[in-house]
């Protein structure tokens, strides 16, 4: 892979990267304080946010067949696969069975992610949509790092119970070299556009959002 591409990746990760302390749920999570409630709450919006990208990888995959794209975004949706399985054993250790996880309403700050990646799988650039995900992909892992340690550490979750983030704590240099092979061969210069860099910024505010929505359920005590 050439260095612009790689350059690039990384470039795109430092500007669209969030402030820490912009997301004020994880914080509580990570020293114990986050509710039961709202990790159950946490839960059902994933289930219904992790089922719908899948679908999304998937068209997403057959706008790219003929290229790098493709297998990228295939791999994205075989992960998605997995990650919903693994979200089983967290939803179970929060009480929920899958009626429970149905029953759930979807609440909009939570599920304007989703909402947008499905725009991204019918209208977007697919390289603008690698960029947009590289960034978020950063973002979500560190989370997912911070909740699996905090879940065993504060709430007694067994590894079943952690699996979901433990899944996306992981690196996914597989994913990682698909990314690259679909930047060079769509971005040779290693630049992008202020629109393609545009679907990352409204990726990550829409993942702010998410968690943010979820923290309002579970106000700190006074």
């Amino acid at each position: 892979m050439t260095e612009s591409a790689a350059g690039l990746l990384e470039s795109v990760r430092r500007q669209l990267a969030l402030r820490e302390g912009d997301n004020r749920l994880i914080p509580r999570i990570a020293e114990g304080s986050a509710s039961p409630a709202v990790l159950a709450e946490l839960a059902a919006q994933q289930w219904r946010i992790i089922a719908s990208d899948r679908r999304s990888f998937l068209v997403l995959a057959a706008r790219c067949a003929d290229n790098p794209g493709g297998e990228y975004f295939a791999g994205l949706a075989a992960g998605e696969s997995l990650a919903l399985d693994k979200l089983g054993g967290f939803a179970t250790a929060c009480g929920l069975d899958s009626a429970a996880l149905l029953a759930r309403e979807p609440l909009a700050g939570c599920q304007a992610y989703p909402a947008y990646m499905a725009w991204l799988a019918l209208n977007g650039d697919p390289a603008g949509v690698v960029l947009a995900l590289a960034a978020n992909f950063a973002t979500w892992s560190g989370y997912c790092a911070t909740a699996a340690h905090a879940l065993r550490h504060y709430y007694d979750f067994d590894d079943r119970a952690c699996a979901f983030f433990d899944f996306f704590a992981a690196p996914a240099p597989e994913a990682e070299a698909q990314a690259l092979a679909v930047v060079e061969r769509a971005l040779p210069e290693g630049s992008a556009s202020a629109e393609l860099l545009g679907y990352g910024r409204l990726l990550q505010s829409y993942e702010l959002m998410f968690w943010n929505t979820l923290a309002d359920l579970d106000p700190p005590e006074s």
